[in-house]
């Protein structure tokens, strides 16, 4: 093994048991060195878990299958030792969080790693202090482990990895179910452990523009091949390429490949920030951007047209709504919007700001303690579950929450036999939405991956066809190919007139498909309208603990500081666009 290697895969391949034909990984050779950041992307299926079960020992020591190849770990071959060995060097972070979670409260969780590796008694009450110290929680040590945050669970799991003084942190998907600060506040733990402490990290994530930050180098997983190894630059530059296999770059990479591929600039590294973005396109339009084009500046656009009358009475109404969890004492107040039909309303905020209250309460799950919610005309206080759920569907955060058939075929008629649609009508509409979203329709929910068994919920929602869909983080886990898949999907049930709300992280989703936007923080409604509308609205943003994404960004600055044309855009088309109308003009 070269000595700068601290794991080196030597063309593995690895099959899972049952499934000989179809390898999970297909001759992956890499070397990672001591004191990488590591980012690892790939669409559903590509072998990014799989990757992540190789390099903590997993495989072969937890997963059963056929591997071929080697995989060194501190020059050790992971089939040579015990997985307690692999542990004391690599530990991981598996991708859901509250199946990790062994204990009841924080201190308990990082004592049972301390103790299963025997670590001498003398030596455990440092090793909590230090760890809970290093990720920035040691005011969380007394508490139990249900009562935090999305983030603050990230946060105790690294720490208990931590306990254990890894040398190599290995994170599958961290930061699926957190909101931007919740992300950036997990990969700031990671680069300070990284830079401080010389910790290697691989992290597999979805959040491209994300790992273009903090990674020193991206992998990009297709078919369980290596495609791409390289700087987040140069692996970005081929945006074309990643975008066939199902694989999204940063909207600021977007937009400087675009610019190549229209001729206003030599093809090359893409920007990878709005700062780097600002200054290509004020550079590119230069003396010629004083002024609009158009002799003024862009109105911020109104929402797209949607299929409901002018006069048209709201499918959902909440007026001045509260509830307090009497456990906890948290609550929402003062609620009060509609959604009509045929829209598609976002609501944004952090991690415990109460969109889950809201959407619980939408669904009649929840009734409030004060105020009125009204869904299909119908008092949520004074009408049966069962009933609202013939008017609205709810895909949870999720998926596995309300997955409970032996085939997908099964789970998504499901919904469809409890309201009394014959058997062989629930399965033939069951069958079209499947194909729709290319689902396996004899395959086991559990067997699939978590991308896959989300969308298998919420073809069990569209299937329905309801008059409202609530959506609590309908992308979470998934690749570029299947979140388009499911927005377009939402999007046109929407232009057939059904309400969607949907509670959403992804500040892009939000963008590209809410006419309108809620936002919340801590219990409240604290701002609310269309999405270019609050997305410019840095206060706002500052407020909520949102960022707005990457174009709504660029286009405020280059309004503010290059030319007032650039306006309430919201599509990185829209800044191409504008910036070759400008370029020709000149």
């Amino acid at each position: 093994m070269a000595p700068s290697s601290i794991i080196q895969l030597n063309d593995v391949s690895f099959s899972y048991a049952g499934e000989k034909d179809a390898r999970a990984l297909d001759h992956v050779s890499l070397d990672i060195a001591p004191g990488e950041f590591v980012g690892v992307l790939g669409p559903s299926g590509a072998g990014k878990s799989t990757l992540a079960a190789a390099l903590s020992g997993a495989i072969p020591h937890h997963f059963r299958g056929q591997l071929f190849g080697a995989v060194i770990v501190d020059g050790q071959d992971t089939c040579d030792v015990t997985l307690t060995d692999v542990s004391r060097v690599v530990g991981s972070v598996n991708q859901d969080i509250d199946a990790q979670m062994v204990a009841s409260v924080v201190e308990d969780e990082l004592l049972f790693g301390l103790e299963n590796f025997g670590v001498p008694h003398g030596e455990i009450e440092s090793r909590l202090t230090t760890s809970l110290e290093a990720v920035g929680i040691p005011e969380l040590r007394e508490r139990e482990i249900a009562t935090l945050s999305g983030g603050q669970k990230q946060k105790v799991a690294i720490a208990a990895m931590l306990a254990l003084r890894p040398r190599v942190l290995v994170l599958d998907e961290p930061t699926a179910a957190l909101d931007p600060a919740s992300t950036t506040m997990v990969f700031e733990t990671l680069r300070a452990l990284n830079e401080r402490e010389g910790i290697t990290v691989v992290v597999i994530e979805q959040k491209v523009a994300t790992l273009s930050e903090y990674c020193g180098r991206i992998l990009v997983l297709d078919q369980g091949r290596l495609a791409f190894d390289g700087t987040p630059r140069e692996v970005f530059s081929h945006g074309a390429e990643l975008r066939a296999m199902g694989v999204d770059s940063p909207r600021v990479a977007r937009v400087s490949n675009s610019l190549a591929q229209h001729g206003l600039i030599a093809p090359g590294e893409p920007c990878l920030t709005v700062a780097e973005a600002k200054r290509l396109v004020a550079g590119l339009v230069g003396g010629v951007a004083s002024a609009s084009p158009r002799g003024e500046k862009n109105p911020v656009p109104e929402p797209s047209s949607r299929p409901r009358a002018a006069q048209g009475e709201p499918v959902v109404s909440f007026r001045s709504v509260g509830f307090t969890y009497p456990s906890t004492g948290a609550e929402v107040r003062d609620l009060t919007f509609d959604v009509y039909p045929g829209e598609v309303v976002g609501v944004i905020g952090q991690n415990g700001a109460g969109k889950t209250t809201l959407t619980k309460l939408l669904n009649g799950i929840l009734h409030p303690d004060s105020g009125e919610v009204r869904v299909a005309g119908l008092d949520t206080r004074e009408t049966p579950t069962s009933r609202l759920a013939a008017h609205v569907s709810t895909l949870f955060q999720n998926p596995d929450r309300q997955i409970c058939k032996d085939t997908v075929l099964d789970e998504v008629a499901f919904g469809l036999e409890l309201t009394g649609v014959e058997g062989r009508e629930a399965r033939r509409r069951a069958s079209t939405v499947i194909e729709h979203f290319g689902l396996p329709a004899g395959e086991a929910p559990f067997s699939l991956s978590r991308g896959q068994r989300q969308m298998v919920a919420l073809a069990s929602v569209v299937v329905m066809e309801p008059d409202v869909v609530l959506l609590d983080e309908p992308t979470s886990g998934l690749d570029y190919r299947e979140c388009m898949t499911v927005m377009e999907t939402v999007a046109e049930m929407a232009e057939r007139g059904c309400a969607v709300a949907m509670v959403c992280h992804d500040m892009e989703v939000v963008s590209d498909f809410a006419e309108r936007v809620i936002v919340m923080a801590r219990g409240e409604i604290v701002g609310r309208g269309t999405a270019a509308e609050v997305f410019s609205d840095a206060a706002l943003m500052a407020r909520a603990g949102v960022e707005p994404p990457q174009v709504v960004a660029l286009s405020a600055a280059l309004a503010e500081d290059v030319s007032p044309a650039f306006a309430g855009i919201a599509q990185v088309s829209g800044i191409v666009d504008l910036v070759e109308e400008m370029v020709r003009r000149d």
